[in-house]
């Protein structure tokens, strides 16, 4: 199993490092929360080299998100200068990634994903690849988004001026990708990438007092880091891995425009859960389509639409009601471009979990809290024991609810 009991606790403290913390900030400005959108730029500048006919390698673009968000997480809150200074010495550099790795090691036990972890951590990596020079362009960017909310509330911080040259400076270098250049020429994506950013002020579970807060856009990076791990499980082919981890990340984007609608309000009746669901459809058409390409439309609204249904592509049509078995058996190449609903309903109720077991496990307790918990393990620990080669009932059953 891939997914363990350790791996998932320190996933967790990546919601408590805050990034810019010594600066004045209106918020708190989470390490998980920037990956997450660091992720979706990634996403936005991809699609447009795509565009142009270039090739992004899609899984590796993942996989580096992924694992440098692991590795910040262990190092914790090393300013960004400091680290810097280290990856200029080589030697420095990889005893702290050899560090890294001895923490994480035994938190896999996937000799797979083990594997490109260590080759991350310890092998050279090419980041003069298009593939690797639009992750950094969308690390850069999500750390320069954020400099703009320190700038506005440190007006008369000296260093202000000296960091936001920096930080276009090291922007400069990847001006030759055009997704770049039109965010910071605030052509309309910009719009659509400030929206997503807008994610990591609403949180979740906002009507229960608990520890710790956690945004919808740190969430919807845990949905999609844990759909990876899960279609991994599956043997799932590049493109299915593609849609699992976008569509976990991307799955909650209509709460831009709903804000986050609890689900006991959101079940209280068939007709209010419908009428919500259109609603979303009707605002999203309205207020975030218009902000991305008209070429990458079909692919979102496949994300988010229906996004807990199993689907596959077949003869051009959208085809549903389909098991995670039957994929791995019939449609598990590109070709059938295989959506797994189920393993990131199941990634999305895992997150919730997590987050509920965690404020209990701190002492912030209630009954809210702990009903949709034993809820959400009782689905997995009676009814939906696996899900294709995912065995869910051996996840839960490493969390005992006090």
């Amino acid at each position: 199993m891939s997914v363990s009991i350790s791996l998932l606790t320190e996933l967790n403290k990546g919601f408590h490092i805050q990034r810019w913390n010594e600066r004045i900030r209106p918020m708190d400005l989470i390490e998980i929360d920037k990956h997450a959108h660091k992720m979706m730029i990634a996403y936005c500048l991809g699609k447009y080299e795509e565009d142009k006919g270039n090739v992004i390698d899609w899984h590796y673009m993942i996989r580096d998100g992924i694992c440098e968000l692991l590795r910040r997480i262990i190092i914790s809150d090393i300013k960004s200068p400091i680290y810097n200074k280290i990856k200029e010495r080589a030697d420095v550099f990889m005893a702290l990634n050899k560090f890294v790795f001895d923490k994480l090691e035994p938190k896999f036990s996937n000799n797979t994903l083990k594997e490109e972890l260590r080759e991350f951590l310890l092998e050279p990596v090419d980041r003069t690849t298009l593939t690797m020079r639009v992750i950094d362009a969308a690390h850069i960017y999500a750390s320069y988004w954020e400099f703009q909310i320190i700038k506005h509330s440190n007006p008369f911080g000296y260093e202000n001026t000296k960091i936001q040259t920096e930080m276009l400076n090291k922007l400069n270098d990847y001006r030759d990708i055009e997704g770049l250049d039109k965010l910071i020429n605030k052509h309309t994506v910009s719009n659509f990438v400030d929206k997503c950013g807008q994610l990591r002020f609403q949180y979740r579970w906002a009507q229960i007092s608990r520890i710790t807060k956690t945004s919808v856009l740190g969430h919807g990076m845990i949905v999609a880091l844990l759909s990876y791990l899960f279609v991994r499980e599956n043997d799932a082919c590049d493109k299915r891995i593609y849609n699992a981890f976008f569509g976990g990340l991307f799955h909650d984007l209509p709460e831009i425009v709903t804000r986050d609608i609890i689900s006991p309000v959101k079940r209280s009746s068939t007709e209010l859960d419908n009428l919500i669901k259109e609603l979303e459809e009707e605002l999203t058409e309205k207020e975030i389509m218009p902000l991305i390409e008209n070429s990458w439309h079909k692919e979102m609204k496949y994300f988010i639409y229906d996004e807990f249904s199993n689907k596959i592509i077949k003869d051009g049509e959208v085809v549903t009601e389909i098991s995670t078995d039957e994929i791995n058996e019939k449609y598990n190449t590109n070709e059938f471009c295989a959506y797994d609903g189920a393993l990131i309903r199941a990634a999305d109720l895992l997150s919730a979990f997590m987050e509920a077991w965690y404020s209990i496990e701190t002492g912030i307790k209630n009954v809210d809290m702990r009903n949709a918990a034993t809820k959400i393990k009782e689905t997995y620990t009676t009814k939906l024991k696996h899900i294709g080669k995912v065995n869910l009932n051996e996840i839960y059953d490493n969390f005992e609810l006090k």
